[in-house]
């Protein structure tokens, strides 16, 4: 079976969720704690690849304000993302070349039909 990857802040109620519900499904994800061990460029590009770039970023965190950002220069959010990885929206949920948010957490139960 192929890896099942959940991108997980646990401070997240969401996320928190989400990895609940695939544990009752008997999944058991690979967590990545995205917050302690960031992604690099390549990793957020190939994730960023599945979704409008809108729904990838978290343009309501303070620091996306802060640093002036604008979904118009996806470059420069990538690289921001690199620092501040609180800007990439989560839950997300990987598994056989798909990905999905896991807002409502019932969205990654899509993942497996």
């Amino acid at each position: 079976m192929e890896e099942i990857i959940i991108y997980h802040n646990p401070r997240c109620s969401k996320s928190r969720k989400t990895l609940e519900l695939l544990l009752s499904k008997n999944v058991e994800p690979v967590i990545v704690e995205y917050l302690k061990t960031p992604l690099n460029l390549e990793q957020l590009k190939n994730l960023r690849a599945h979704f409008a770039f809108k729904d990838f970023v978290r343009t309501d965190e303070a620091v996306f304000k802060e640093l002036r950002l604008s979904l118009d220069d996806e470059n420069q959010v990538l690289h921001a993302m690199l620092k501040e990885p609180i800007l990439m929206q989560r839950p997300i949920v990987t598994y056989k070349n798909k990905a999905i948010i896991g807002r409502p957490p019932e969205n990654v139960l899509e993942l497996f039909k």
